[in-house]
């Protein structure tokens, strides 16, 4: 007992004396931007470049797709289903023939 109530005590002591010494001084400094006379004039445009170069696998086209072609999504159990069998299934379970009790 007597080694918590130290242990806290120093831990308390400590907290004290780390609030007490100045870390950041509070003068204000002000934000000095640099300057960037080119931002707003104009300029010529870059070649366009494909992100997708020839080795990638990646492809893309333009045009409609027939809807048979995309294939179908396969069928998913709704929740609710899955649950009200889960439920069935625990109440058709064998119980527990002996209890004990103390």
């Amino acid at each position: 007992m007597k080694t918590t109530i130290i242990a806290f005590c120093l831990l308390c002591a400590t907290a004290a004396f780390a609030q007490n010494g100045p870390i950041l001084s509070n003068t204000p400094a002000p934000v000095v931007m640099s300057e960037h006379p080119q931002h707003a004039t104009e300029h010529a445009m870059a070649q366009e470049t494909s992100l997708l170069s020839g080795l990638s696998p990646y492809t893309y086209a333009k045009g409609e797709v027939p809807l048979a072609e995309l294939g179908s999504l396969p069928y998913e159990t709704p929740l609710g289903d899955v649950a009200r069998a889960y439920r069935k299934e625990h109440s058709e379970a064998p119980k527990a023939t002996i209890v004990l009790d103390k």
